[in-house]
């Protein structure tokens, strides 16, 4: 369902399509001092969340993903693998975006920076805040299921993709 407007072009009023894509945008689960980091925006939608954002213009996934990683957490990170593509257009209430999750390892406890108000280490989704936002719940389900297959011995197939 293409959202794509016309404009008018000021100089000669020919007709101008502006296309509504998705937005890239990366997340990374951080591993650390036995569990993993989330992060409490201090931005809309308020709540708790996977470090991550928005991929700038010129810069690989890759390259989004650790810089998001040290802005947001202080941390620097060695990126282990890629979990999934998440694509749900309602995955985020801002716009469509389209995040590509990273699986990352890290030293050191987490300090908030940009635009996170703190940072934590969890251990487990028994023990994360209810108030966690976009499909990032959805996301550590699947990671706690890539883990039990990698703790199990199990061969690790494929992406998630939802």
């Amino acid at each position: 369902m293409a959202v794509n407007k016309i404009i008018q072009c000021p100089r000669c009023s020919a007709d101008i399509t502006v296309y509504s894509n998705p937005v890239p945008t990366v997340d990374i689960i951080i591993e650390t001092q036995g569990g993993f980091v989330l992060i409490e925006r201090k931005n809309e939608p308020y709540g708790w969340a996977i470090p991550g954002g928005f991929v700038d213009y010129g810069e690989s996934v890759a390259d989004a993903a650790i810089r998001e990683a040290r802005e947001e957490t202080s941390l620097d990170v060695n990126l282990q693998a890629a979990l999934g593509v998440y694509s749900n257009p309602s995955r985020d209430p801002r716009q469509h975006t389209i995040s590509t999750v990273f699986i990352a390892s890290a030293r050191g406890m987490p300090a908030a920076g940009d635009d996170a108000k703190n940072a934590a280490v969890y251990t487990n989704l028994k023990e994360i805040p209810h108030t966690v936002v976009f499909d990032h719940r959805k996301i550590l389900e699947d990671y706690e299921a890539w883990k039990h297959m990698r703790t199990k011995g199990g061969t690790w197939t494929g992406l998630f993709f939802t």
